[in-house]
């Protein structure tokens, strides 16, 4: 049996039950490992490659980058190259040089983390009589006994560390291929929504644009394999259902009576090639011009005045807003984002225009920390178009006067 000395913490640290038991089951395993009776298990580690492994697995240890940060300093102390766990790993620094081995971490700091090892049970305090850290030596200078933090419970969790890493390894993999389907698929079904609404196809694409911003809006930044899946499966099916509809599309929309819609995409697509060919600028006031039919008088607004006006709803367009097509397929984006359901938007188009309601949305997304329910915002913008009350232009001149 290993002789067993400062186990229990110094000063007002608690022991615990399950600190105790550790620290037995380890005493234990080196006696057995130093009576040769470790089976395959030899209880040495490369340290460094060790604290690779652990920082691959950190997260099934609960240990974040500063805790790994104040474990490397730890394990620096240490000369040999290889770990072994079979005899104690006493290290033992004064706070001064852990603290610059630990990249100037507080002393404060340092012991927050110093508990989070020992709580993860990769080291034990070893506390001499009086708190101290230090060690005895014998006539012939070597390490007769020492007080301070033992690392043989890290090496004898090679094994263990070693596994954790490798599923972590397997986790992150999953992870990133996942993604990558993720990723294929909403760009694969925006680009099927786009080329419907640009071309007049029949669909309900602003119902299949309004799924596909829940779904995207439910993944998490740094998203897991667990939660990956999911979304992967829903995307998948959208796409089945969009792929579906559009070549259901392609014969039901040369076929049916859908060509004043067509007539309509086909003047504006030539509106904004006439003003290109007639040599106007997009940066100028006259280039790719909408007219926006108010009760009370007809208003031009430029796509450059718009820009200016209205600059954040540049940032969810992917490719820019070159034309007024573009801001509409953006602002359907926009709206499900600010709240606004695809009924509310459907309404508001078929009252105001696709291009008004665009522009209302884009004002809306200027304004959202003042507007506190922008369905019903809208809808009542809705409601007063329906019955001929409704002009933009008052709210693009509170706008800019907003910006003075």
């Amino acid at each position: 049996m290993i002789e067993r000395l400062g186990t229990t913490p110094f000063g007002g640290g608690r022991m615990s039950a399950r600190l105790f038991a550790r620290q037995v089951a380890v005493a234990d395993r080196q006696e057995k490992l130093r009576a040769g009776d470790g089976g395959n298990d030899s209880g040495e580690a490369d340290k460094w490659q060790l604290l690779r492994a652990l920082t691959e697995a950190s997260a099934e240890y609960g240990l974040g980058d500063r805790t790994l940060c104040l474990l490397e300093a730890l394990v620096s102390f240490t000369a040999e190259r290889v770990l072994d766990g079979k005899q104690p790993i006493i290290v033992f620094p004064s706070n001064r040089e852990l603290s610059l081995r630990a990249r100037g971490m507080a002393p404060a700091t340092i012991r927050r983390h110093l508990a989070a090892l020992v709580e993860a049970g990769l080291i034990f305090r070893r506390d001499s009589a009086n708190g101290k850290r230090f060690c005895r030596r014998d006539d012939r200078g070597l390490v007769e006994d020492a007080f301070g933090f033992d690392l043989a419970p890290l090496a004898l969790k090679a094994g263990e560390i070693y596994a954790a890493a490798e599923r972590a390894r397997a986790e992150a993999k999953a992870a990133s291929l996942l993604r990558s389907e993720v990723t294929l698929h909403q760009r694969d079904i925006s680009k099927i929504i786009e080329i419907a609404l640009e071309e007049g196809r029949v669909g309900d694409w602003m119902d299949y644009a309004a799924q596909l911003a829940a779904l995207s809006q439910t993944l998490p930044r740094r998203a897991d394999a667990a939660k990956l899946a999911p979304v992967r499966d829903g995307l998948m099916e959208l796409r089945a259902m969009v792929e579906t509809a559009y070549l259901n599309s392609l014969e039901e929309a040369e076929m049916s009576a859908s060509d004043h819609h067509f007539e309509r995409h086909h003047q504006n697509s030539n509106t904004e090639q006439t003003s290109e060919s007639n040599g106007y600028d997009h940066n100028t006031e006259r280039a790719a011009v909408s007219a926006i039919a108010a009760p009370e008088r007809k208003m031009a607004l430029s796509l450059s005045q718009f820009r200016k006006l209205c600059p954040q709803i540049l940032d969810y367009a992917k490719g820019g807003i070159s034309g007024w097509a573009d801001l509409v397929s953006t602002a359907d984006l926009v709206r499900s984002m600010l709240g606004v359901s695809p009924d509310a938007w459907r309404k508001a188009r078929e009252a105001m225009g696709d291009q008004a309601a665009a522009v209302v949305i884009a004002i809306m997304l200027e304004r959202a920390d003042t507007i506190r329910s922008p369905g019903g915002y809208l809808r009542n913008l809705t409601q007063k178009a329906e019955n001929g009350a409704f002009s933009i232009y008052p709210m693009i001149q509170a706008l800019e006067r907003s910006r003075e």
